[in-house]
């Protein structure tokens, strides 16, 4: 990445920091406690490192994850180990953050616990923070996964999910329970993640293209090259 092109990054991340803390700022004028959902990837680093610097009343927010893959939560694979690392830190210290793991072997054995984990959490959240992959993929949405369908339609707050392009087992949020935000973020960078979402804005078919399940909300897009 380019001195340039990370300067725009950087400039997209303080944005989406900055929003998402209006949100949260918003709500808890209104409830005692929020909840922030997020993505993990690479990505939302810079973002994740942005937010955690800003003044708000950190102790009283929730943060989960929209997905996760299998794994133990010192693997470099992990989402929560990317959130602790980069979010859970500076004045965001004091955040409540609830992994979507448990010690179950899979995350079919495992999702009834999960599930239990994160009912108490402030639902619906403030916020929703999503990422996209370059075959439209979003959580662990995947179009070639056997239990997109399910993650698509299913009313329970969480789905097992295995994926043939994937290499770890997952778990995700299902489709309905990422709906049920108050608002919907989009953080993609590059220029062909702009590809595939111009591709996703062209049709409806959210099997083919997952993403497409989040354009019958609100949904504000925030891109950079």
């Amino acid at each position: 990445m380019n001195h340039h092109q990370n300067h725009v990054r950087q400039q997209l991340a303080d944005q989406l920091a900055e929003a998402i803390a209006e949100a949260l700022k918003t709500d808890l004028a209104e409830q005692e406690r929020v909840l922030l959902v997020i993505s993990g990837g690479s990505t939302p680093v810079m973002f994740f490192q942005t937010l955690s610097t800003k003044s708000l009343p950190w102790e009283r927010v929730d943060i989960t994850l929209a997905d996760e893959r299998w794994v133990d939560e010192q693997s470099s694979e992990s989402n929560a180990r990317l959130v602790r690392e980069h979010l859970v830190q500076d004045k965001a210290s004091s955040a409540r953050f609830v992994p979507l793991t448990s010690t179950a072997a899979t995350p079919e054995q495992g999702v009834a616990d999960v599930s239990d984990q994160i009912t108490f959490l402030a639902w619906p959240a403030s916020a929703v923070v999503l990422g996209m992959g370059s075959d439209g993929h979003t959580a662990s949405l995947f179009p070639d996964s056997r239990e997109l369908d399910l993650a698509l339609s299913s009313g329970e707050p969480l789905v097992a999910v295995r994926t043939p392009s994937q290499p770890q087992p997952r778990i995700t949020l299902s489709a309905d329970r990422l709906h049920q935000a108050r608002r919907h973020f989009l953080h993609i960078t590059g220029e062909d993640k702009r590809t595939v979402l111009a591709r996703a804005l062209a049709g409806d078919d959210a099997r083919k293209l997952p993403i497409r399940a989040f354009f019958s909300c609100p949904l504000a897009i925030y891109w950079a090259p």
